[in-house]
């Protein structure tokens, strides 16, 4: 068996009503970091432009080494104490995602190559 190959993992949050700007704050300011920390790599982050999804979507696509990196990497970065104090602190008011879904995505042999 060779090496595994690179793994992207689209990620789209449904946020509560109200607390898109609050998400990406904790993005912004701890999150990615945090990632980084835990050897999760953030290819990208977006917002929609339109509404309704503008309001209440965001979006982001991580790379990973392998899908067996990304679960461990993933289990690591959720054991984290700093990232259960951010979480903590930025749910003070309340939960800011209802919904997540992660896809895992393998580039095709035709697609531009990423980074």
């Amino acid at each position: 068996m060779g090496v595994s190959p690179v793994v992207y993992e689209l990620r789209i949050y449904h946020v509560i009503p109200g607390k898109i700007e609050n998400l990406v704050t904790r993005f912004r300011d701890h999150t990615m970091r945090l990632f980084a920390d835990h050897g999760i790599k953030s290819v990208a982050y977006w917002t929609a432009l339109d509404e309704p999804v503008k309001s209440s979507t965001f979006f982001y696509i991580l790379e990973h080494p392998s899908r067996e990196a990304a679960a461990a990497n993933w289990k690591a970065f959720q054991d984290d104490p700093e990232w259960k104090s951010v979480k903590a602190k930025s749910e003070e008011n309340g939960k800011l995602v209802e919904k997540i879904d992660s896809t895992f995505l393998t580039l095709t042999d035709f697609s531009p190559r990423l980074g």
